[in-house]
């Protein structure tokens, strides 16, 4: 069992200048890994009978293509060559490689997103991936090559738990630690039982459960959206860059920096983008506590909300969050024992969950109306309701007995006939 922890941690002024200097290490051996990477890919592009009438990559033809390993042996060698590398960690700097070599292959396997280059000030993490002993002592951390670092320790590690590694996460509120504790206890993945409900997740309403539950829309961009315009409209008006000196051939010589006003406002701007997804974060682990709170099994939909940004309420979609609030649910759910599946979406806003018949409506009918059994219910309630039903027809085959489906819940006089 693998638990990620992320705590806040306070170095000092000492330590952050150490930390900088280490992104940006990291941050020019990523870029050269790549580069490596990319001339032996455009030296093997050369048509076999014609080459190209301006340039062409000349690498040899046995040489071999530089995977993971071929890049990080090669590591010694470049210490030598390049003494700064000599600062960071020796296993930070290989898990730097992997990371590239990680993004490679993800790039294989999907045919498209091929590694890019990182600007000045892009990387932002570093993993540290093993560690001898315990680093975490009272509140504080330590680190190799960093010393101890102060932490906010707001819960403990769990007894029978390892630190199996530490990734530092710098953002414009501070600096994290997320780290891994590991476990040999092996935790089954929970099975349908109990009381069930179906969650249905809408932009009016956050979302609805089939026994009646609706949460309030949430609107977290939007709500500081004004904010975040005006400290955007403040970066935009601030020089970006500032020449080291008047004359051109200084210019020339020396590379231009971004001025100490710009750099200010940007970390407002990320700063505010950062409390806006914290906040989300935030609320929707409390309201997946909540659902788990409330039954045993939960049913949701299988919908893409990838998909679903794409229309014209897209800005609104994005805003909530959808994709992140069914993983956390997912996640607060292995964790607590509550089963959590998927079940198909089409339809569900289409059907009556009494009598199942298909009764339209326009996105305006906020009330589902069925002119055949004549059930009446808030239309995202009555979706809620058609996907507890087909959640129900679905895993109701498995390895597990449910008898208890039709036994043990507990039924609202508003819940279908067929539901109860």
């Amino acid at each position: 069992m693998i638990l990620s922890y992320t705590y806040r941690i306070y170095p000092d002024t000492q330590q952050i200048q150490l930390l900088d200097e280490w992104l940006e290490t990291l941050r020019l051996s990523y870029n050269y890994a790549l580069r490596e990477l990319k001339d032996w890919i455009a030296s093997r592009k050369c048509p076999i009978d014609r080459c190209s009438l301006e340039s062409e990559y000349i690498i040899c033809a046995d040489y071999p293509f530089p995977g993971y390993h071929q890049q990080q042996n090669n590591l010694p060698k470049a210490k030598k060559e390049f003494p700064r590398l000599k600062c960071v960690p020796s296993q930070v700097l290989q898990t730097n490689i992997r990371r590239l070599h990680d993004a490679w292959d993800f790039f294989k396997e999907r045919g498209y997103g091929f590694p890019r280059y990182k600007k000045v000030g892009q990387m932002k993490s570093m993993l540290f991936p093993q560690f001898k002993t315990n680093p975490i002592t009272g509140w504080h951390i330590q680190l190799p090559k960093l010393g101890k670092v102060g932490i906010n320790l707001h819960r403990p590690v769990r007894c029978g738990f390892v630190v199996k590694q530490v990734r530092i996460v710098k953002k414009a509120m501070g600096w994290f630690a997320v780290i891994a504790l590991y476990s040999d206890i092996e935790i089954p993945d929970p099975f349908p039982h109990g009381h069930a409900i179906g969650v249905d997740v809408g932009l009016l309403s956050y979302l609805a459960t089939s026994d009646g539950f609706v949460e309030p829309g949430r609107k977290f961009f939007k709500d500081l959206h004004s904010r975040l315009k005006v400290l955007q409209r403040r970066l935009s008006k601030k020089k970006k860059r500032c020449d080291p000196a008047s004359s051109h051939d200084a210019r020339e010589r020396a590379p231009r920096q971004r001025s100490q006003n710009y750099e200010k406002a940007r970390k407002k701007v990320e700063k505010l983008h950062n409390h806006i997804a914290f906040k989300r974060k935030d609320y929707q682990y409390k309201l997946a506590h909540k659902l788990c709170d409330m039954a045993d099994t939960i049913f949701i939909e299988d919908i893409d909300f990838r998909i679903m940004a794409k229309g014209f309420l897209g800005k609104h979609t994005i805003d909530a969050g959808f994709g992140q609030f069914r993983s956390i649910l997912k996640f607060v759910g292995k964790k607590r024992g509550v089963f959590v599946g998927e079940v198909d979406h089409r339809g569900t806003s289409q059907t009556c969950p009494n009598c199942r018949i298909t009764v339209r409506k326009e996105l305006s009918d906020r009330v589902h109306s069925c002119p055949e059994c004549k059930y009446e219910v808030d239309r995202d309630i009555a979706s809620a309701q058609e996907l507890l039903n087909r959640g129900l027809e679905t895993y109701r085959g498995t390895p597990e007995k449910h008898s208890y489906w039709l036994s043990s819940r507990s039924v609202g006089r508003d819940v279908p006939r067929q539901l109860a």
